[in-house]
């Protein structure tokens, strides 16, 4: 498969997602990867696969919006793909999975549909079926809302906040009265 032809697939996967979605607030992210020199994991024992040492590609994302979201990936080799909430560990395949896809519409293609949510890390995983399955590919993910790449930083708790206002104002009130002795 060449990169025009990942690329059309990329392409025909979002005109269906926007056709599936039935909205026309839907958003859609594309990621493109490789998973040629990447490190590798046993899928045979997580998934019953042949492979022993599989390359794999991760990574990570947030949504801004709970909802329903479809995934849908294209390869140059016969993927798999895995979904995982909070992280992703070869060691422990099984753990943290939400949502896994082998063959969708070709070997080359994987998807599936699943319910996210707003504020939860997800780690995306590509692999192969096999040891010898690696290479380019392209995902495509569509729903109610915002794909953001990336971990999910962290916010405040409102008792920071105070803390940094209180300390701040002691740091001025010091400064103040030194001014005023001086």
């Amino acid at each position: 498969m060449t990169i025009q032809k990942l690329f059309r697939a990329a392409v025909a996967a979002c005109a269906l997602f926007a056709a599936a979605a039935g909205s026309a607030h839907a958003e859609f992210f594309s990621y493109v990867g490789d998973s040629t020199g990447k490190p590798t994991w046993d899928v045979d024992a997580a998934f019953n696969a042949p492979g022993t040492v599989v390359p794999y590609d991760v990574f990570d994302f947030h949504v801004d919006a709970d909802g329903s979201y479809k995934f849908l990936e294209a390869a140059r080799f016969d993927s798999m793909i895995i979904l995982y909430a909070g992280g992703f560990d070869p060691t422990r395949p099984q753990e943290h999975l939400v949502r896994f896809n082998d063959d969708i519409l070709t070997p080359n293609t994987s998807g599936f549909v699943t319910a996210l949510t707003a504020g939860v890390q997800y780690t995306f995983v590509v692999t192969g079926f096999n040891d010898s399955e690696y290479g380019l590919y392209t995902v495509t993910i569509g729903g109610p809302g915002n794909i953001i790449p990336g971990p999910v930083l962290a916010v405040p708790e409102p008792s920071a906040w105070l803390m940094l206002g209180v300390g701040l104002a002691a740091v001025g009130f010091t400064q103040r009265r030194k001014a005023r002795q001086a």
